[in-house]
């Protein structure tokens, strides 16, 4: 029965890879790249839902979140949907915080990854604070239907700590991952047999210290990436390999604002890069993320302004999550005012006419 789960496995994944997505019917908005807008969760099974994480393949898709009555509160399970036919299921919980003595703690930032012959994944933490959780897997054989017991990663492996692992042309996974036990700091885990072990590597310091969590990846190819992500500095931060993820350039601050928020980016199909966050500065006081904005850049360097997700003044829109499917499509999940997930399709084909400023 297990070889036929793995040939069943191996033959999705091939089948992912090699065809278009199926995922949504494209209604554009006149003049937009949007094509598709829609909620998630739209059958509410907790007042509170934050962190979205999505994985397309052929014809299907999930997307995961927390939720509970808050945040922090013990009764937080890992919820997730499922897109297929053009519709997202009910939300089921599939993991949550009960303890073998029965008690229950939170659950956080669950991560969907799928490595290319391997089944699919979902990453989560469980812990009272960020300060004392630890990192769970839960493995699924068919498409996100039924799903493992939950699994602790191996001892000192911290787990993506926001956004997906990410897969280079040469078989390394790497991990984006942080700690926040003391101070802020990122950390990466590299894995090259399918995500079953990892090896934990650290970038060099900064000159000028930068509280910095939740990494990205951008796959620049051949061997080059770059990280970038949340900081409590005002700015999204940058660090970079050459080869690979082995070896790390000591952190900068790119001029792109960031209020304290979560960022998720990739490299498209066509070279460039996009990044959504809260293009808002770090004020006391103010969460700054009334506007959620999808940014590109054509040289890894300067970005662009291209689409507005949201902007309303004292609400919340955040944490997006980012994914490029076969068929070329843009799809972008994130918290809409801490009651749904939303989902968002994007034509990357139909952004450069729809720049709305000069490069940052």
């Amino acid at each position: 029965m297990f070889s036929r789960a793995i040939q069943a496995l191996v033959l999705c994944t091939v089948v992912c890879m090699a065809n278009t997505a199926a995922l949504a019917t494209p209604q554009p908005h006149s003049g937009s790249p949007v094509v598709l807008s829609e909620t998630v969760n739209a059958h509410h099974a907790t007042d509170f839902s934050h962190a979205s994480t999505i994985l397309g393949c052929k014809g299907w898709m999930l997307a995961a979140w927390f939720g509970g009555t808050r945040e922090q509160a013990s009764d937080t399970g890992i919820w997730l949907s499922r897109r297929s036919g053009g519709h997202w299921s009910p939300p089921v919980e599939v993991a949550n915080g009960v303890q073998p003595d029965g008690s229950r703690l939170p659950v956080w930032n669950p991560v969907l990854f799928s490595p290319r012959h391997g089944p699919v994944m979902l990453f989560y933490t469980v812990g009272a604070t960020a300060q004392n959780w630890w990192p769970m897997r839960i493995v699924s054989w068919d498409q996100g239907k039924t799903w493992s017991a939950p699994q602790h990663l191996a001892a000192g492996i911290t787990g993506p700590a926001k956004n997906k692992p990410v897969e280079l042309e040469n078989g390394t996974i790497v991990s984006p991952g942080s700690t926040e036990t003391s101070g802020w700091n990122i950390r990466f885990a590299l894995s090259r047999d399918g995500a079953k072990t990892w090896q934990e590597v650290d970038p060099p310091k900064s000159a000028v210290p930068i509280d910095a969590i939740q990494p990205a990846i951008l796959n620049h190819h051949g061997g080059h990436i770059e990280a970038v992500g949340r900081t409590r500095n005002g700015h999204v931060f940058s660090v970079s390999s050459s080869d690979y993820g082995r070896h790390w350039s000591p952190m900068t601050l790119l001029p792109l604002l960031n209020p304290n928020s979560g960022v998720d980016g990739i490299t498209l199909s066509d070279g460039r890069d996009l990044l959504v966050l809260n293009p808002a500065p770090l004020v006391p006081g103010e969460k700054g993320r009334g506007q959620l904005s999808v940014l590109v850049s054509s040289d890894h360097k300067t970005w662009r302004p291209v689409l507005d997700l949201e902007n309303e003044r004292g609400e919340e829109f955040s944490y997006p999550a980012v994914i490029q499917t076969p068929d070329g499509l843009v799809h972008i999940t994130y918290t809409y005012k801490r009651k749904e997930i939303r989902h968002v399709v994007l034509d990357p084909r139909r952004i450069e006419a729809q720049q709305l400023a000069g490069p940052l």
